[in-house]
């Protein structure tokens, strides 16, 4: 039962009669979806969930929005057959579940998937966005892997990996200027440490007003206010994708 003096501050989204366009695969161990250009392409990212899993109808939103401009998109199933988080699940459990998904431990999972898509969609350049907690697994693989040209972190809680900021290709972060998750002063603090240990291409931007998970649990046609912020987080992270895949 939910902790209703602790709610989750997580929106699950709206999105929920959005089926896909794509469809699911088995990639060895884990499940996937799968959403392909309608033209082939050796462009490929990989788009890794949030608390929510990889069967939320707003993060294959953004995979088939991935495909349409041009990509093969594949969100997999980074928790491995694990239950995702739910609204209705008691927050003040929330560390204790974190615990048992660790965003640092994605490697076989991201291996597997690289494989998949070199070898059975004939990708050639592949890059990795996240949102929240997949925006942490995006900051750790381009700290550890090569074999990803480029990375857009979208809200990934910064505050668990300290000193860690020696990425190996180009990382976008954004942020949402109202995140209670993630407090202005955590991105202040990533900016002066990428500054000071980041020898290759890097953006962080915060979108005015906006709060977590913007980019894509908020439906930009039911609220005005944040149509603009949305858009342009969309259109930044897909021109940063253009630029370096």
């Amino acid at each position: 039962m939910a902790n209703e003096a602790r709610p989750c501050p997580c929106d699950i989204g709206d999105r929920f009669e959005y089926g896909g366009l794509g469809h699911e695969v088995q990639v060895e161990h884990i499940k996937a979806y799968v959403c392909k250009p309608s033209t082939s392409t050796e462009k490929a990212v990989i788009v890794i969930q949030d608390i929510f899993g990889w069967q939320l109808p707003n993060t294959r939103y953004i995979a088939d929005m991935l495909a349409a401009n041009g990509y093969i998109a594949i969100c997999p199933d980074f928790f491995v057959g694990q239950k995702p988080w739910e609204p209705s699940d008691d927050w003040s459990t929330f560390n204790d579940w974190l615990k048992t998904r660790d965003a640092s431990k994605v490697d076989r999972e991201a291996g597997v998937v690289l494989k998949y898509l070199k070898e059975q969609c004939n990708a050639k350049k592949i890059g990795v966005i996240g949102f929240c907690w997949g925006g942490m697994a995006v900051h750790h693989l381009m700290l550890k892997n090569p074999e990803l040209k480029t990375g857009v972190a979208i809200y990934g809680v910064i505050k668990y990996f300290e000193d860690r900021y020696s990425f190996l290709h180009s990382t976008f972060f954004i942020f949402g200027e109202n995140d209670d998750y993630i407090p202005l002063e955590q991105v202040t603090l990533l900016e002066q440490k990428l500054k000071q240990h980041c020898k290759v291409d890097y953006r962080v931007k915060i979108y005015p007003g906006q709060t977590h998970g913007f980019v894509h649990r908020k439906r930009e046609d039911l609220n005005p206010q944040d149509k603009p912020y949305i858009e342009e987080a969309r259109k930044d992270m897909l021109n940063w994708l253009n630029k370096y895949l």
